[in-house]
């Protein structure tokens, strides 16, 4: 009997009676009912050996983490951190590489003390990191320093400069922290410079704006290229963003941010700018804030961030660090009582809907862990990867998929960043200045 006739609704007492090329004609219209069949309907199990071997594979790269910004002040990655999602003990076997945020407030700029900061923060990571933890950390500058890295079972320790206030409008400075070892900057923080506008203050009438990147701001972009310093354009105000991409002759990332389809919160890109950004090369890194991950927590926990935030102010400005942090974390534990955070299946649709628009080889992960307050609790560290790994299975993603939203797109445009930087070698150094007012 034909294969087709034991699954067939026909009666078998009939089946194998019938005529050829009709049992031809029904075979192809079965096979297209499998193909028209929704894809929960043809998900296979996936099975933990299939999780497990993507873990081991995959070379895992978080383009964004604040744990500096704690190690800075004495704590020791390798120890348990019990406030936030960044530890050696979580990061180990799971991790492939990490580039730890040099993080400079905007306060810095006030008494021109940014690149103290910066120094500080470049500083702790390779001091406080890696230097202490050679076992664990190796300084990474590129990208076949991290496939190196994977190999000898060691994480990849780089570094991203987030605000380029950082700069003190200097292009001198720029040059000294990529001998430092900094490869990416995220053009702004949540504050205009003067040579870039910031979407944290974009609406703000007080501040004044440059309509993107000044002429200045252009030069910047055009030095990371020829440094082979990728450009970040998380934190960047719409127009800065479509600016620092025609201005590019590199692909650019964004090294935090998400889909604004699907949360609008306006740090993330709009299905324009991810396009745009696919189509010269980029790749948009998936934050795993709850605000950027999903619309019903960043429309519910506005206004209780307004009722809060004289109250976290407050809080700030207390002097012992262990009543600061007391007083913070009951704050963060009444918000979490009255907003529930964001979910692994957000994290999935954020990456999903990247993938829908700008590719699959456009996307990538930015946690922005020790640097949000909320995280989806199924994925709050390096260890929880393994779910998110189960969870785009489940979606109809190929491991071969998984592995480039982990870290392959982002080594490819590593790959393309200093490939232009070699193309641009024989080309001087740029000397412009800020245009006095």
């Amino acid at each position: 009997m034909a294969l087709w006739c034991s699954a067939s609704p026909i009666p078998k007492s009939v089946c194998g009676k019938v005529n050829p090329l009709f049992s031809a004609r029904v075979s192809q219209i079965a096979a297209l009912a499998l193909i028209a069949l929704p894809l929960t309907a043809q998900q296979h199990k996936v099975t933990q050996a299939e999780v497990d071997r993507i873990t081991r594979d995959a070379i895992l790269i978080d383009t964004h983490n604040d744990v500096t910004s704690l190690t800075v002040e004495g704590y020791d990655i390798a120890t348990p951190n019990k406030r936030g999602q960044t530890d050696l003990a979580r990061m180990k076997g799971f991790l492939g590489a990490e580039f730890f945020a040099v993080y400079v407030g905007a306060e810095y700029v006030n008494g021109n003390r940014s690149a103290n900061r910066a120094l500080q923060m470049i500083d702790t990571v390779r001091t406080d990191i890696v230097a202490a933890h050679p076992n664990d950390f190796v300084l990474a500058t590129t990208a076949e320093d991290i496939v190196r890295a994977h190999n000898e079972h060691k994480i990849a320790a780089l570094m991203g400069i987030e605000g380029g206030h950082a700069i003190e409008d200097s292009l001198r400075l720029l040059r000294d922290y990529y001998t430092l070892g900094v490869r990416y900057m995220t053009l702004t923080h949540f504050n205009t410079n003067n040579w870039a506008d910031s979407q944290g203050d974009v609406d703000n009438p007080k501040v004044t704006h440059h309509n993107g990147l000044t002429p200045f701001g252009k030069d910047v972009v055009r030095e990371m290229n020829r440094l082979g310093m990728m450009v970040d354009i998380s934190h960047t105000a719409d127009k800065t963003f479509w600016d620092a991409l025609e201005t590019s002759s590199a692909p650019i990332i964004a090294s935090h941010s998400g889909c604004r389809a699907v949360s609008s919160y306006t740090r993330n890109m709009t299905d324009e700018m991810i396009k745009a950004l696919a189509a010269k090369g980029g790749v948009v890194q998936i934050n795993f804030g709850c605000e950027f991950l999903s619309q019903r927590y960043f429309t519910d926990s506005k206004p209780l961030q307004a009722a809060l935030r004289e109250q976290y102010r407050a809080a700030m400005k207390i002097e012992d660090p262990t009543a600061r942090q007391a007083a913070i974390e009951k704050l963060r534990e009444e918000f979490t009582n009255k907003v529930p955070p964001a979910t692994l299946a957000d994290v999935v649709a954020q990456i999903d809907h990247a993938v829908k628009v700008g590719g699959i080889d456009h996307v990538g992960i930015g946690t922005d862990f020790d640097g949000v307050g909320c995280v989806p609790p199924e994925l709050s560290s390096y260890n929880k990867f393994p779910a998110l790994t189960r969870a785009l299975l489940e979606k109809g993603y190929t491991a071969e998929g998984i592995k480039k939203i982990y870290g392959g797109n982002l080594l490819r445009v590593m790959r393309a960043v200093e490939q232009r930087a070699r193309e641009l070698r024989s080309m001087p150094a740029i000397h412009s200045e800020i245009a006095k007012q």
